[in-house]
């Protein structure tokens, strides 16, 4: 069984066609599905498709990339959201420097982080950490601040170095289809070098589909091609790779209606 961590059925390219996907994905063994938001509205739209498939759970928050819309009502909408039994993360949360430069943007971010992994803690939910061009602020603020739950460090790309400090801080690392790309050589160094019970495995579809399917839009079966690659990376048999994860992926994203 595979649970696919991260993925976003509530994109415009998936959200015509769920149910042909999620069919096709759990004919393959794909059992268990975690839809992320990236703003409100894409939140609420989250836990509507996980109330609409068993298989499914949403994760609720404001991305950094979308700090225009975060505004002093956001966490009291996020929070309204927590009384679903289908929403199990905050995510994505985190810092998202490669497209905003400026220090004042900057410290937005810092403080949507803050305060959605705050309301994490409250709630005792684990995150979801995007994170790009900004490991170190992470690493700066979850030390500040502290995840109670065992949360993911998603689509993971810093060092092997790095990673060891996200994994002392009560993360565990998401690795999908840049696992399996040729240039992904930091991604591979650190897979390769921490041990299973420190990853989850996803998709973030529609993106970042796996080097068999570059170039086409990413659907929730594909996570099988990473699944085995990774298998091969580990010279692991897959079902044993499958099991392992999986069972700590459940652990990670439970709550009381699991």
């Amino acid at each position: 069984m595979i649970f696919d961590t991260h993925l976003h059925l509530n994109d415009e390219k998936l959200i015509n066609n769920l149910d042909i996907y999620i069919k096709d994905a759990l004919q393959k063994g794909v059992t268990r599905f975690l839809c992320v938001g990236w703003d409100l509205e894409s939140s609420a739209k989250a836990i509507e498709i996980a109330h609409k498939y068993d298989c499914v759970y949403a994760a609720v928050a404001v991305m950094p990339t979308e700090w225009k819309q975060y505004n002093n009502e956001s966490i009291a909408r996020l929070e309204e959201f927590l009384s679903d039994s289908k929403v199990v993360a905050i995510g994505e949360i985190g810092l998202d420097y490669y497209w905003e430069k400026t220090d004042e943007v900057k410290a937005i971010q810092r403080k949507m982080f803050i305060e959605q992994l705050q309301l994490a803690n409250k709630h005792d939910l684990p995150i979801t950490v995007h994170c790009r061009d900004a490991y170190q602020d992470c690493l700066d603020i979850v030390k500040k601040f502290h995840v109670k739950r065992k949360s993911v460090m998603h689509c993971y790309s810093g060092s092997y170095e790095m990673a060891k400090e996200f994994i002392k801080e009560n993360f565990v690392l998401g690795f999908g289809g840049t696992l399996t790309y040729k240039n992904s050589k930091t991604v591979q160094n650190t897979f390769d070098n921490i041990g299973i019970e420190n990853i989850v495995f996803e998709t973030d579809a529609p993106y970042l589909a796996p080097q068999e399917f570059r170039g086409k839009t990413n659907i929730p079966e594909y996570i099988c091609s990473t699944v085995l690659y990774a298998a091969n990376r580990k010279n692991l048999d897959i079902s044993t790779l499958e099991n392992t994860v999986f069972e700590a992926s459940v652990k990670i994203f439970s709550r009381e209606n699991w």
